[in-house]
């Protein structure tokens, strides 16, 4: 069984119901979730040994995080424990023409002081076939975007491949910051997840003609950055329409070889709760080329992933390869017997 670790965040996340404003409810749902524990659960469904760094308070909140990731098949030899305070967010639902709206309460978290003398680095990834982390572990603090550097650095001397997901949020940084960061570490990167406005306003790319269908728009994007870091094997993304928060359409994006596949578009409506839907796609993606899919297959599956997950509460999408597979493949909303 193949060895994926990756490294970020767990979060308490507190949610309104449909209709309330996080202003004005006295009840809320409370979640564990995070970019990379999310990826992390889906990939323990999907069969694989998924090991989690992170570092969450010595308290009964730190004690529920690793019950959550191990009742997911997480491992959890890699989180520490310390600081003084698990982050948590705030998802205000959306519906309707009412967008959702995230309130983020993570500054001194017990994750955002982790030190890099807390973690060996060459423990945690010996062994492994795939590192995985996102821009958000770049953004909490200096010393996270120094341990997230020397990860990439690790993982490439064992001979790890490596996955970095833009996954930016203008909330916890700028885009001049976010860039800075970011940078450094793409000639260390395998595997990529990328969109349109992160070629954009990340990467300092010049805007093609938006006259242009959007798929061709992306692989001149997708073609500049390979040319610019050969090292990386793939590049994924999402196409998402919004028609409203309850419903959205979904079309993913892989481009190897310079050709650009991909998936069917799907019609999600009514989305249950649409946080984590990038990070199924970015473990669809993963266990794809883990499996050594064809193009069309990775695409296929990471896009079906996503959109099973919009049909769920909470972060994380616990559907086993096969769920997807049938998913994907059944015709929507009949019944499978």
């Amino acid at each position: 069984m193949k060895k994926i670790v990756t490294l970020g965040e767990i979060m308490l996340r507190f949610s309104t119901t449909e209709g309330d404003r996080l202003s004005l409810t006295d009840q809320l749902t409370v979640n564990y979730g995070g970019a990379e524990a999310n990826v992390a659960v889906s990939l323990s469904h999907f069969g694989y040994d998924a090991y989690f760094i992170s570092k969450v308070p010595d308290n009964a909140l730190g004690t529920a995080v690793n019950r959550h990731l191990r009742s997911n098949g997480v491992h959890t030899d890699y989180i520490i424990k310390g600081g003084d305070r698990l982050g948590t967010y705030y998802l205000e639902a959306g519906i309707g023409e009412r967008s959702p709206q995230v309130t983020y309460d993570r500054k001194y978290s017990s994750f955002s002081s982790l030190k890099v003398e807390e973690i060996n680095l060459d423990i945690a990834l010996r062994g492994a076939s795939l590192f995985h982390v996102s821009g958000i572990t770049l953004a909490l603090s200096p010393e996270l975007r120094e341990l997230t550097f020397l990860a990439v650095k690790k993982a490439k001397e064992l001979g790890v491949k490596i996955s970095f997901d833009f996954n930016y949020r203008a909330k916890l940084w700028s885009q001049q910051e976010a860039k800075e960061a970011i940078l450094p570490l793409l000639p260390f990167v395998d595997i990529c997840s990328c969109g349109e406005l992160d070629a954009i306003y990340l990467l300092g790319m010049d805007k093609v003609d938006e006259s242009l269908p959007q798929e061709e728009r992306l692989q001149h994007y997708y073609q500049k950055l390979i040319e610019s870091y050969p090292n990386i094997e793939c590049i994924s993304s999402t196409f998402r329409t919004v028609i409203s928060a309850s419903s959205n359409k979904l079309q993913g994006n892989l481009f190897v070889d310079g050709e650009l596949y991909q998936s069917r578009v799907h019609h999600i409506e009514p989305i249950v709760d649409r946080v984590g839907g990038g990070d199924a796609f970015a473990a669809g993606i993963l266990s794809g080329i883990l499996d050594g899919y064809a193009p069309e297959q990775i695409i296929s599956f990471a896009t079906a992933a996503s959109a099973l997950k919009h049909t769920v509460y909470g972060d994380c999408n616990a559907f086993t390869k096969d769920e997807i597979f049938q998913f994907a493949n059944n015709e929507s909303g009949k019944i499978v017997r």
